[in-house]
């Protein structure tokens, strides 16, 4: 028994070179994997960038009092979101590291979302909000892209970091269109950057 643990132990065992190219395989293969996934980032950001062009039109053209109303979208998306990912994971056996540390990423980030919309609406600091949402974006794509090694995630994520600081000096209505751009950015360009990549790979 100890001789077949030794054995095992043996061959756990990685040179640097093999380590370093274990790493790099691994981060491939979830670069691939995102870029297959690539439905999230896509139908997360058409889905805001929608809610956000919208209740500005309502909001500013319209004169609409109930023009927040768009956002109870989110719930249905997240319905939609759940199913998607329920099926995937029946699909998928197997998660690489990075892959997993995504999605924990992405739970807290999430869930985040869900305490700041909380927050917002017991204080009544909706007026600030996207600056908040905006600072979300930044975290959760730049973590992603130095994960995944993916240089539009990183630059939509420092950009949405410059934007997050400068929204705070505008009232609501610009402040969507803001959140507008940045979810422009982070998500929907580079999740078309990834989906081209992959496509192209094959």
């Amino acid at each position: 028994m100890s001789e077949q643990i030794q054995e095992n132990s043996q061959e756990k065992e990685f040179s640097p070179e093999e380590s370093l190219q274990l790493i790099r395989s691994m981060i491939s293969k979830t670069k691939d994997a995102v870029a297959v996934d690539s439905f999230y980032f896509l139908f997360w950001g058409w889905l805001v960038f929608a809610c956000c062009a919208v209740e500005y039109v309502l909001m500013v053209y319209f004169k609409y009092p109930d023009h927040s109303f768009v956002w109870w979208s989110m719930p249905v998306g997240g319905i939609i979101s759940g199913t998607y990912s329920a099926r995937q994971a029946r699909i998928k056996r197997s998660m690489t590291y990075i892959e997993e540390a995504l999605s924990y990423l992405w739970i807290a980030i999430g869930l985040s979302f869900f305490v700041l919309v909380f927050v917002n609406i017991v204080s009544e600091a909706w007026k600030t909000a996207f600056t908040y949402y905006i600072l979300m974006y930044a975290i959760g794509t730049f973590v992603s892209g130095k994960l995944i090694r993916f240089k539009p995630l990183v630059i939509g994520g420092i950009l949405n970091f410059i934007l997050a600081a400068v929204s705070i000096k505008f009232n609501f209505a610009n402040q969507l269109l803001i959140g507008a751009l940045a979810i422009l950015i982070s998500y929907i360009i580079p999740g078309h950057l990834l989906r081209i990549r992959y496509n192209t790979k094959k």
